[in-house]
């Protein structure tokens, strides 16, 4: 299994590469990265979720278990985190970039590394995973803005508002809808939504490589190290806890262990933008998470593996 997911994380490896090279080579204009970003987030990866949920055989898939294991983990270290708040010697906003760093994930290095592991059940197991933890992380995100950020308040109707439009939540919740109800996609559909999604991770990488800033890490080393022991630390090791507990074993587990080991997501960044967080902080974690995932993310896994 190691080397399996080595091989499997090599060409995720190479395209953020090949996207760091393409952004600082200015081989593509600036201006192309965020359409890109965009395109991905609201079209690309909900397609490709859309079409996973809906057509997969989620017969041996152990949807309750991920589903707990994987929320309550979550939740888990994000009180961990709160309740830890005065440890981190850092001021309120910058608080939200620790916390946004310790508990969100991306999207694009885990359905990539799903896939290459598991193949198409990859993609199922990817899904199941994104339905749990997409909703459960903005959730608590905005609360954490809400106490610590510097930004408007977001009212109760504001939160639910932001998760009702979230694209990848809306996607999976129309796949599960789909499979669940025995409609499945219509004909002509179906093949687009495959294309689409095919063309996400691609791109998506690519973009997560184009957003690494060295120069950003190194101003802010002690706030991106405690992130990154949350990351890839405290959160792995309490999601195997929660997989002994609620019984969850096989390639759901190890799954559901890839995701919480995942470096945090770029669109950390914006939510640090628009809710009154630290966005410089935020984009330095982003780019020292992405770059210690390549070690982090392995050994976590391989670690961590003979106890599933």
């Amino acid at each position: 299994m190691t080397l399996s997911l080595l091989l499997a994380l090599l060409p995720i490896a190479l395209l953020i590469a090949l996207g760091a090279w393409l952004r600082h080579s200015q081989f593509l204009a600036d201006g192309f990265w965020p359409q890109a970003e965009r395109l991905g987030y609201y079209v690309l990866l909900p397609a490709l979720f859309l079409h996973g949920l809906s057509t997969a055989r989620l017969d041996g898939v152990p949807v309750q278990g991920m589903v707990l294991a994987l929320v309550s983990s979550t939740v888990l270290v994000a009180a961990l985190l709160v309740a830890l708040r005065r440890c981190f010697s850092v001021d309120d906003a910058a608080f939200t970039s620790v916390f946004q760093g310790g508990v969100r994930f991306n999207n694009y290095v885990g359905v990539s590394a799903a896939a290459g592991l598991f193949g198409a059940q990859g993609i199922a197991l990817a899904a199941v995973a994104n339905a749990a933890i997409v909703p459960t992380v903005n959730i608590l995100c905005v609360l954490v803005f809400a106490r610590y950020g510097t930004a408007a308040r977001l009212s109760l109707g504001g939160v639910v508002k932001q998760l009702a439009l979230n694209p990848l939540l809306m996607a999976c919740a129309g796949g599960i809808l789909l499979h669940v109800t025995g409609l499945g996609l219509p004909l002509a559909i179906e093949p687009l939504l495959k294309t689409l999604g095919q063309a996400s991770l691609p791109l998506g990488l690519l973009c997560v490589g184009a957003a690494l800033d060295l120069r950003a890490v190194r101003s802010w080393l002690r706030p991106v190290g405690m992130s990154s022991v949350a990351k890839f630390m405290v959160m792995p090791l309490i999601t195997l806890a929660a997989c002994h507990l609620f019984g969850l074993k096989g390639e759901a587990a190890v799954a559901a262990l890839l995701f919480q080991a995942l470096p945090t997501a770029s669109s950390s960044y914006i939510m640090a933008r628009q809710l009154g967080g630290d966005a410089p902080l935020m984009a330095g974690i982003i780019a020292g998470q992405t770059l210690l995932a390549a070690l982090a993310l392995p050994l976590a896994v391989s670690v961590l593996l003979p106890w599933i």
